[in-house]
């Protein structure tokens, strides 16, 4: 399907998102002012890439639907605007060398840190919407229905995760400040952090569970189409039945790395220096998938179910 078939608002909006990034990323250029150690357009950038990919891959799950297509449609709809009005906040915010999360310091600052967390719940809200269509219709092929399934979940467990950082910190509690939330656990936002990204390489941070498990949405349909195209070089990815396990396995690895990345951060731990627990719970992690691969690729290859999707062989 072509790129212009699909949700005009959702895709407009990700066409002014991949200019604000280029914009954005000239402002880390020229710009050299800092908000909480880092370049102040760097967040703007951030998430103008992000809601970029978003945005596409929201169009592309409303076109997956046969029925609902209308309710599909104002859905998608309901997310551009969500999104538009977030980025104005974040942009507008940056200009003014202003925190745009967590900032309740000005009936200003507060009144649109309101505003932008309204359009987020909504945004999640109607994916959520989103995804029971999805889970009921009837996808005619099984193993990308696993994945823009297991995707959605996933996803909305990651976007979840950012209501965490809406909490108080104790620090913030006992000193009754005005910047009510962050994304660190255990340490002050705005420390040593990992290139780009910045999640904090001296205590835990939410930003890793969320950015992982929100790209879920991705990441595994991309990996049932990627089991397609080797399915020409591998015989017995031929198996609707094989691929099918893969990436039954593959979500729910994937939905246990969100999981433990999210309680290492919430126990205060860098994502950078994982104790002993956490390596041992990310070696079960792994002991799991491989295993569960073993157990996929030695599944019955059932002769009426060799076949390749149309339209991709």
């Amino acid at each position: 399907m072509r790129v212009a078939q699909l949700h005009r608002p959702l895709i407009v909006v990700a066409v002014l998102m991949a200019a604000l990034a280029i914009g954005t990323a000239a402002g880390m250029a020229l710009d050299d002012r800092t908000l909480l150690g880092v370049p102040v357009w760097l967040k703007p950038f951030k998430f103008a890439v992000s809601i970029a990919i978003y945005s596409v891959t929201i169009a592309w799950l409303i076109s997956l639907l046969d029925r609902r297509k209308r309710l599909g449609w104002w859905i998608g709809t309901v997310i551009a605007g969500t999104m538009l009005v977030e980025m104005v906040i974040i942009v507008g915010q940056a200009s003014r060398g202003h925190q745009s999360h967590f900032n309740n310091q000005t009936p200003l600052d507060a009144t649109l840190y309101s505003v932008m967390g309204s359009t987020i719940a909504i945004a999640w809200l109607s994916t959520g919407f989103l995804a029971i269509l999805l889970l009921i219709e009837r996808l005619p092929d099984r193993p990308a229905a696993l994945a823009v399934r297991f995707g959605l979940l996933v996803g909305l467990a990651g976007m979840g995760v950012g209501f965490l950082m809406t909490m108080p910190t104790k620090a913030q509690l006992d000193s009754d400040s005005d910047i009510i939330g962050a994304h660190a656990v255990g340490v002050a936002d705005g420390g040593a952090g990992l290139p780009l990204v910045n999640w904090s390489t001296t205590g835990g941070d939410l930003r890793a569970g969320h950015f992982i498990g929100m790209h879920a949405l991705q990441a595994l349909p991309l990996l049932a189409f990627g089991l397609v195209l080797l399915s020409r070089r591998f015989h017995r990815l031929r198996a609707d039945r094989v691929r099918a396990r893969l990436v039954t396995v593959a979500g729910i690895a994937y939905a246990g790395l969100t999981v433990i990345v999210t309680w290492q951060a919430l126990r205060g731990q860098s994502i950078a220096h994982p104790d002993g627990l956490t390596l041992g719970a990310f070696a079960a992690l792994v002991a799991f998938a491989l295993l569960g691969t073993v157990w996929a690729g030695r599944a019955p290859a059932v002769v009426a179910d060799e076949r390749v999707p149309a339209g991709v062989a």
